[in-house]
């Protein structure tokens, strides 16, 4: 793993778009297609932005959603169905050749098997994902699986991961957050060829810490990152505030 800071969150954003196109182009070269994984989120808004003006044939790319709530309804504001809809595909330049959304609306067991079938078809190039504020990779609070072979499961979204969706302003109070999620897991995420993390603001600079120079344990599930061959981890000053010099890139804006 990589961390790379920037000066600015549109540097940040438009440098992770860049490096996570690169790898998508390869792929293409390389394959004649291109599998992805796409998170949503806050942190996630300007890399997305940046990614749609990516010089990449969309027709030969499929997509997977990483993570959504149980019992959500697309139609929800807080829905990332229609956080990737309206943010990602419906402003890609050209159409995409498929993307796998998760519908936890009301059958979560059974869209855990249909992505489940899916997924184990494809071969993920790249993974374009963040970090939440307690250290949590997709919905893996701590501590996390980091064992299941199985690639989408059902978890249960803990206080401080629901806290935080509740101060980004995706839901009106505490208690309207949702108390479970389909997440893709540990293993699944960790199998990508390639890791685009993007993680700005200082509300995350204790996680970032952890990821970066902690110990790899299930406690601050983002540190697995430590262990993949081509992570690389898109910070803003904020967010990377709290590690040590000799563990930081400057990049230029």
């Amino acid at each position: 793993m990589q961390a790379i800071t920037s000066l600015e969150k549109e540097s940040m954003g438009r440098r992770a778009a860049q490096a996570g196109g690169e790898r998508m182009r390869k792929a293409l070269e390389k394959n004649g297609e291109a599998w992805i994984i796409v998170a949503t989120g806050a942190s996630q808004f300007e890399m997305l932005s940046n990614l749609i003006l990516e010089d990449i044939d969309w027709s030969r790319v499929t997509a997977f959603h990483l993570d959504e709530y149980i019992g959500m309804d697309i139609s929800h504001p807080a829905s990332f169905r229609k956080y990737l809809k309206e943010r990602f595909v419906d402003r890609l330049p050209k159409p995409i050749r498929n993307f796998h959304y998760i519908d936890a609306a009301k059958n979560p067991e059974a869209e855990c098997a249909r992505l489940n079938d899916l997924i184990s078809k494809a071969q993920i190039d790249v993974a374009f994902v963040g970090i939440g504020e307690n250290g949590h990779l997709a919905f893996n609070d701590p501590p996390a699986d980091f064992d299941t072979e199985t690639p989408y499961i059902i978890v249960d979204l803990d206080e401080a991961c629901r806290k935080q969706q509740l101060g980004e302003g995706w839901f009106p109070t505490f208690d309207d957050v949702p108390k479970q999620a389909i997440s893709m897991s540990i293993k699944q995420i960790m199998k990508s060829s390639s890791i685009i993390c993007t993680v700005p603001d200082e509300r995350k600079a204790d996680a970032v810490k952890k990821t970066v120079e902690g110990p790899v344990t299930p406690k601050a599930p983002a540190s697995i990152l430590q262990n993949h061959d081509d992570c690389l981890l898109f910070l803003d000053q904020a967010a990377a505030a709290r590690l040590e010099k000799d563990h930081r890139i400057e990049s230029e804006r």
